[in-house]
């Protein structure tokens, strides 16, 4: 099992995601977030539940 996102990480994801594109891949979602989030640690946590996210998406679109 993975580790439980905090429900800022979690609400913060979702309204991204509904304003700007992003992909599967962490690197490119990271770069994308940029100078956007005040701290390291936040926007690397976002960066990787909108991948996370968006990995699952496809696998239920497929299936």
């Amino acid at each position: 099992m993975g580790r439980i996102k905090s429900a800022l990480i979690k609400r913060t994801a979702k309204a991204l995601l509904k304003h700007d594109n992003f992909s599967e891949n962490f690197e490119e979602n990271k770069r994308i977030l940029g100078n956007s989030l005040p701290s390291k640690s936040i926007r690397n946590k976002v960066a990787g539940y909108i991948a996370r996210l968006n990995k699952m998406n496809a696998k239920q679109q497929l299936g």
